[in-house]
């Protein structure tokens, strides 16, 4: 699914965000920045010692906070890590959202390095246990929000990278609603 929001391409795509040919790719990451399963440990096993090194300099990385590291072997140039808030089974956490962190990280980055296209995973549905329905109109929204506010097309290309159909379809129905909602 693509559709055009305020002159930015916002896209979902079923795969593999390791492989994603965007400027920066976003890691969901957990507090130490230093690798872990699911997202976190994909971007790290294919990126190399690079990131790993990069990221132990960087002091780890609060919940709702992003920090920039650049890609190593990956197509990516860059990877936002941000950590995401867990889930507990008796409802929302509490914490801070992760997404306006990351987003604000990438749109500095275009101004600074010429960033101009990100890939995002569904941050917190996996080990974090957010159920999926639940999660995915956090990100879409934040996007839309983020790229109505643009002065000019700083970011063109926004890009969900979701694993597996099933995620893919929560997330397209959740951006058809806020895509008509906005239309």
């Amino acid at each position: 699914m693509q559709v055009r929001v305020h002159g930015a391409v916002l896209e979902l795509v079923e795969g593999d965000i390791t492989v994603q040919d965007t400027e920066a790719i976003v890691n969901a990451a957990n507090n130490s920045l230093l690798g872990g399963g699911g997202v976190d440990g994909a971007i790290h096993r294919a990126g190399g010692p690079q990131i790993l090194a990069e990221c132990r300099q960087l002091g780890g990385c609060a919940t709702g906070d992003a920090k920039i590291t650049t890609g190593g072997r990956l197509k990516a140039r860059y990877v936002i890590h941000t950590v995401g808030p867990v889930y507990w089974r008796e409802g929302a956490s509490g914490q801070p959202s992760c997404w306006p962190a990351p987003i604000g990280v990438a749109w500095k980055w275009r101004s600074e390095n010429g960033v101009g296209s990100v890939a995002f995973p569904s941050i917190s549905t996996g080990a974090y246990g957010y159920p999926l329905e639940e999660a995915a109109p956090s990100p879409c929204g934040s996007v839309i929000d983020t790229l109505a506010g643009q002065k000019q097309a700083a970011i063109e290309l926004v890009r969900f990278v979701l694993y597996g159909r099933p995620a893919y379809q929560v997330y397209e129905r959740a951006l058809s609603r806020l895509v008509r909602k906005e239309g």
